[in-house]
């Protein structure tokens, strides 16, 4: 199978990189931005559950404020059913708030264009809305 990687960096203004963490690993957090039932594990090798069951993965590596590192499978038409992709979130405070560094590698070809918008759509945009809104408030 023909994979790729796709690459995106942006940065999350006036948030602190554990606040930015932090809706990725916390089921409460990751729940209210996706809107949807998660189950995220914060040790090594535990599984998590995100969109109602659409992704699954394991942690690899976690280190708080600082990266993320875990295998991802989505329950999409041709991703074989044993496959995981490999997420890689960076956080690094910058002076105007925290800079993501994100990569995912080992996507299944037909797949990559896809999952670059959906990062954008389903994540990305609802991160900074939620922490738009703490700042607000």
């Amino acid at each position: 199978m023909k994979t790729k990687t796709i690459k995106q960096t942006l940065t999350f203004f006036g948030a602190k990189p554990k606040e930015v963490y932090n809706l990725i690993v916390d089921t409460k957090a990751h729940s209210t931005i996706s809107g949807s039932k998660v189950y995220m594990s914060t040790e090594i090798n535990g599984r998590f559950d995100a969109f109602d069951g659409y992704c699954t993965g394991f942690n690899i590596e976690l280190k708080e404020g600082k990266k993320i590192i875990q295998g991802w499978h989505f329950k999409e038409d041709g991703w074989p059913d044993d496959h995981f992709s490999i997420c890689t979130f960076v956080f690094e405070k910058v002076p105007t708030g925290t800079k993501l560094t994100f990569s995912q590698s080992d996507i299944p070809e037909h797949k990559a264009e896809t999952l670059k918008e959906g990062w954008k759509l389903y994540y990305w945009q609802p991160m900074k809305a939620d922490l738009a809104g703490k700042k607000s408030n």
